[in-house]
């Protein structure tokens, strides 16, 4: 790769740009609103379930290839096996695919946390007018305004990412993730102590598995939680495998997999509890759907009055830090891919020059996504391709849908049975590997069964 002289400088580093590609829209804004409609703590349940045996073993197994290949996710499937090549191949084509919705909701956040600003004064119009009519009369039903918002969004993500691994995603991450965290809990601080916040509460830990008293309740809990983990944890979209290659031999990967499960697995139920006992504390329901960011929450944040200007600035700030730093990983994941390929064609491999590239996709993706208006447009009506019935749900369809279980489960298949114990020399690189025996069961046994089951759940809730 490109990369010999851009590694990470710290493992700190390297564990807060993993972490900022985790956390980001998947914990902010799907985790919430997959939580409301899939009944809340049954969904949580399942969710940490699939975390411990599917999330860390590929996790670990994602780090894990890209540093013993030193390559992106197309070369270090093909050091592995040639005949997995195309694993690869699919899995690289994951980041180009949700970037290409990634920005649009990127530069929706943008306008809100300028609004927000704005908001301080008091006199702001997203102080004063219904929260839906705000979201609809700014983006939904202005795509030109919008596509500005997810120009300026996309421009940032590649100043970032020109700046390479240790000069701009590490410098960004080592400030943004901590940032992140520390207002996730001052958020989470005031929602928990708003009145009537506690029915939000027990709606995520009160136990409660009525949604899966049937066979097709269980299937469709399984189904979005286990969709959720893929796309909350980044899991086989070449980000953790490119990553990985920029990681010092002497890290312990066993604790770096652990941390990053746990920390992204964290954040998310935080957001979870910022976001569940503010919703039910205003009355509003908790199964809303995609718009329980944009438009739910800022329905809580004008009933807080003046301390709500204040929260709603610091809320829109940690949801711009999450989505900047996700899709950071993004871009790099088709980045490294392709720089990969070049140098082993024997040509430059210019991160500036292939990061335009990256960018030029995006660019023509989003603007598709964002002139579509999340449907509410006959704009681009004619890209509702596959049978979806917007762009966003395109995108969705292909990567989350489909490319991200299926090649989650072809990895398992590879690393569990056609050359099981591939990565152990490389994890005990870094330490013992103490794991072995759950990792083991997980990625031969359990982690195929419920990815096959995702797969199927995934397949017939786009395509039912």
């Amino acid at each position: 790769m490109e990369n010999n002289n851009n590694q990470f400088n710290s493992n700190f580093g390297f564990l807060m740009a993993c972490l900022g590609s985790a956390v980001g829209l998947g914990n902010l804004w799907s985790f919430p609103y997959k939580l409301g409609v899939a009944g809340g703590f049954a969904f949580l349940m399942i969710y940490v379930i699939l975390c411990v045996v599917v999330g860390y073993p590929l996790v670990i197994s994602e780090i894990a290839l890209g540093r013993k290949a030193q390559k992106a996710a197309v070369e270090a499937y093909a050091s592995v096996h040639k005949a997995f090549k195309f694993n690869g191949v699919l899995q690289t084509a994951v980041p180009f695919l949700l970037i290409c919705f990634y920005c649009t909701f990127g530069g929706y956040i943008c306008k809100y946390l300028v609004a927000s600003v704005a908001g301080l004064s008091g006199n702001a119009t997203i102080n004063t007018i219904d929260p839906g009519a705000y979201f609809a009369e700014n983006l939904l039903s202005n795509g030109g305004t919008a596509l500005i918002w997810t120009v300026g969004f996309l421009a940032l993500t590649m100043i970032i990412v020109f700046g390479g691994v240790s000069g701009g995603i590490e410098k960004f991450c080592k400030i943004a993730m901590p940032a992140l965290f520390i207002m996730l809990v001052i958020i989470v601080i005031r929602a928990c102590t708003l009145p009537g916040a506690g029915a939000g509460l027990a709606f995520l830990f009160k136990p409660d598995l009525s949604g899966m008293s049937t066979l097709g309740g269980f299937f469709e809990t399984l189904k979005l939680a286990g969709g959720q983990m893929f796309f909350s944890l980044s899991l086989c979209s070449g980000c953790l495998i490119a990553y990985g290659a920029y990681l010092s031999k002497s890290e312990n990967l066993e604790k770096d997999a652990v941390f990053i499960v746990v920390g992204d697995s964290l954040v998310a139920i935080l957001a979870g509890m910022a976001i569940m006992p503010a919703v039910f504390a205003n009355g509003i329901e908790p199964g809303a759907g995609p718009g329980l960011l944009f438009i739910s929450m800022t329905a809580v944040f004008q009933g807080l009055g003046v301390a709500g200007r204040i929260f709603q600035l610091l809320f829109w700030l940690l949801v711009f830090f999450a989505a900047l730093s996700s899709s950071i990983g993004m871009m790099e994941a088709g980045i490294a891919a392709i720089m990969d390929a070049r140098v082993k064609a024997g040509k430059a491999a210019n991160r500036v020059g292939v990061t335009c590239l990256m960018g030029l996709v995006a660019l023509v993706g989003n603007a598709l996504t964002t002139l579509d208006c999340l449907g509410a447009a006959d704009t681009v009506a004619w890209f509702h391709l596959l049978g979806q019935p917007d762009v966003l749900d395109v995108w969705d369809a292909l990567a989350e849908g489909i490319l991200m279980p299926l090649t989650g489960f072809i990895m398992s298949i590879l690393l569990g049975w056609v050359v099981p114990h591939y990565i152990d020399d490389e994890v005990e690189c870094g330490g013992s590997f103490k794991s072995r025996g759950l990792y083991n069961v997980c990625i031969k046994w359990i982690g195929p069964v419920f990815m096959a089951m995702i797969v199927w759940g995934q397949l017939t809730s786009f395509w039912g």
